[in-house]
């Protein structure tokens, strides 16, 4: 009976938390039972606590709506922190195509995702490699400003 207890313990608490994943091409992401509103203001928060600047969010869908077609709930957050970014465009100029960081909000059929560029994908993608990045560091900081936003 107490390995029951302690097996269903730990399928709830897997259950209970979202799990980062990611793709084959360097996206990352998030599932939330939270509704939109409340993990783009949770976003907006832990982009703030982490110490990252907002530079701009783009609604796509009023941009939809404004052109006459329909469109998810769907918003897209630039911010970033240039003591990072700035070392990673003097490595290679061409890694400004992604920076700075984006991730982007979106409803889906299955609730709400967040999602986002694995910097060690981006490292490869712009030959970064060579240069003594903090990637790790990076990753563990989007990680957990999505896990906030997504809790």
């Amino acid at each position: 009976m107490r390995f029951t207890y302690y097996a269903v313990a730990a399928v709830v608490s897997i259950v209970a938390q979202p799990a980062v994943a990611s793709s084959s091409m360097g996206i990352e992401h998030i599932d939330s039972e939270r509704s939109f509103e409340q993990v783009t203001d949770q976003l907006n928060s832990a982009l703030e606590e982490k110490g990252l600047m907002l530079v701009a969010s783009i609604d796509h869908a009023q941009n939809a709506a404004n052109n006459e077609l329909s469109l998810p709930a769907t918003t897209t957050f630039i911010f970033g922190n240039p003591n990072v970014g700035t070392p990673m465009m003097q490595c290679n100029g061409s890694v400004a195509l992604d920076l700075p960081q984006k991730m982007v909000v979106r409803e889906t059929d299955n609730g709400v995702r967040i999602e986002w560029n694995d910097p060690q994908y981006l490292a490869e993608r712009h030959q970064l490699k060579e240069c003594d990045l903090p990637l790790d560091n990076v990753a563990n900081i989007l990680r957990d400003v999505a896990e906030s936003a997504a809790h």
